[in-house]
């Protein structure tokens, strides 16, 4: 029997013993000598954290081991059912890590940083080192936000808290600040950058709000005013991409055989068809607002046409227009 599953037994009979457990029992169970057995439980206390104590014999009856803080209770539950994992399992929740950490800097707070050191420990009767299984992966970014959100962590703690926010947000397009009370519904983590979905109680409405454009995060005490799911799902779930809203136009675009090598395997929207004209892929994307999808169809370059609707055809040929301006002689 390896460590791994003699810790989990050990936990299970702790657990669901109505008595301290002695350790003739564990031995005679686990057929492992005293001295193995109080490594495991060192193991247990020391690396895991596990509160497991000893309680002596009274009146005539054994002593024996239990999980709880107080003394008095041996039954008092510790609540680790269930944290247990098998290597594979280990290795996931270490590149889940990896991947969080690189998400955002400080979003992993301090705390969380004790779950790593958990986990780890708990692969550390693996053969492979934790730390060099992080190693193995490296994430790679482009076009991110230069530094940390304002205010990341008191945004997500008021979203999950339900209560509101008074932000000091810069609208860009405007270029001037301005204060807002809002009442947080999402966050949502689009191409490496994070947003706010709230409630606007200046324009009575869903705005969403780039928190690298929050200058200022204030939590206050009322509570969050509420917004059905539905209307949360149609404000941010049939448009393209992260400028959401009623997906009530249908782009059509022809991308050139090279280019549909590639387009083939992606997906622009949930909702999306393709078909083939010869080597030629059709890609239909419905979209609310055309801001980004400019942006996606652009980044093909000559390798792209827009088919339809008209108006799509005319704002991309005023941006290539635009772009020639610049380098006309």
């Amino acid at each position: 029997m390896s460590q791994t599953e003699r810790i989990h037994q050990i936990v299970h009979m702790l657990e669901y013993s109505r008595h301290p457990v002695g350790i003739r029992r564990f031995l005679d169970e686990l057929e492992i000598s005293r001295a193995t057995f109080k490594r495991d439980i060192e193991y247990l206390r020391d690396r895991l954290g596990a509160p497991i104590l000893w309680r002596r014999g009274v009146d005539g009856q054994p002593g024996g081991y239990y999980l709880g803080g107080d003394q008095t209770d041996p039954n008092h539950a510790y609540g680790i059912r269930g944290l247990w994992f098998n290597q594979s399992e280990i290795y996931a929740l270490l590149m889940m890590h990896q991947l969080a950490g690189s998400m955002q800097p400080g979003l992993i707070p301090a705390e969380s940083q004790a779950l790593l050191t958990r986990i780890t420990q708990l692969l550390g009767t693996a053969d492979d080192d934790p730390q060099d299984v992080l190693s193995y992966i490296q994430i790679l970014h482009s076009a991110t936000k230069r530094g940390s959100s304002e205010g990341f962590e008191v945004v997500a703690a008021a979203t999950v808290r339900r209560r509101r926010l008074r932000i000091t947000y810069y609208t860009r397009s405007r270029d001037e600040l301005g204060e807002r009370e809002v009442s947080p519904q999402r966050l949502l983590h689009y191409r490496e950058n994070w947003y706010l979905l709230a409630w606007c109680h200046q324009v009575n409405d869903l705005r969403l709000f780039a928190l690298d454009a929050c200058r200022g995060v204030q939590l206050l005490n009322s509570k969050a005013r509420s917004v059905g799911k539905q209307r949360l799902d149609t404000a941010m779930g049939s448009g393209f991409g992260i400028f959401g809203g009623r997906a009530d136009q249908l782009a059509r675009l022809r991308f050139s055989p090279v280019a549909s090598r590639w387009v083939a395997n992606e997906t622009w929207h949930p909702r999306q068809t393709q078909n083939w004209d010869g080597d030629h892929l059709i890609l239909e994307v419905p979209y609310a607002q055309s801001r980004e999808l400019l942006m996606e169809i652009l980044k093909h370059g000559a390798d792209v046409e827009v088919l339809a609707p008209q108006q799509l055809r005319k704002e991309i040929t005023e941006q290539i227009e635009a772009t020639r301006r610049h380098y006309a002689s």
